[in-house]
């Protein structure tokens, strides 16, 4: 994670956490109070829609017919309103300091949310984005040498990355091994699953190349006759 969190006071007005967010980088802010609690977070998407520039929504007849007075205000509030503390986000998806980054990613993936906010005690601690994701998945990039394993080891160890897979074909899969080059022959159910057979087989250490020989099976034979 980021640990230095850059955060806005909730009684800082719009334009003050615009300047921030373009200074720092960022695209939102987690917003705290005078005890540095996290009280919300306001993000760019928050000031997409205003008055001053002339991009709130237009309200269709039907839109118009059908909403509430409360309704009305709230939106207008939205668009018009100076205050952090009326425009900000006050539903935020948080996470501890311990939680992992499998369950980090669940969490962002479940709330369609970009960045999370780590928090202890209710204090910012730091924030996890979508760009501290990849730096992880950078680091897992494999070295470029990843060794000779002997071409039989390699038929094996090919094999075993592709057993048990949901997607796995129930016709049998041939796996040829040659210097790193890894040939597939068979039949599959059809190109989706020939795809992951291939991506599959490409993340086995040591295969250099995957040439892929498979072929869906014909409709005669997936229809049963």
């Amino acid at each position: 994670m980021t640990e230095v969190a850059i955060c806005v006071d909730q009684g800082a007005s719009i334009f003050e956490a615009a300047e921030l967010m373009l200074s720092a980088g960022v695209s939102a802010l987690p917003v705290v109070d005078s005890q540095s609690r996290i009280v919300g977070i306001i993000s760019e998407a928050d000031l997409m829609r205003r008055g001053e520039i002339g991009t709130t929504a237009r309200e269709s007849w039907l839109s118009r017919l059908v909403a509430d007075k409360d309704t009305a205000a709230h939106e207008f509030i939205q668009a018009h309103s100076r205050r952090i503390s009326e425009v900000m986000t006050t539903r935020v998806i948080t996470a501890a300091e311990e939680t992992e980054l499998p369950a980090l990613v669940e969490l962002m993936d479940k709330h369609g949310v970009k960045r999370l906010p780590i928090v202890k005690d209710d204090i910012v601690v730091g924030v996890v984005s979508r760009a501290d994701i990849l730096q992880a998945l950078l680091s897992r990039e494999p070295a470029s040498e990843p060794g000779h394993p002997s071409d039989k080891d390699l038929r094996r160890a090919v094999e075993t990355a592709l057993e048990k897979h949901r997607w796995s074909s129930s016709w049998p899969v041939n796996i040829l091994a040659n210097a790193g080059v890894v040939h597939l022959w068979g039949f599959v159910p059809g190109a989706e699953v020939r795809r992951a057979y291939r991506v599959a087989a490409e993340n086995v250490p040591g295969v250099r190349r995957v040439k892929s020989h498979l072929r869906p099976l014909p409709a005669s034979v997936t229809m049963g006759v």
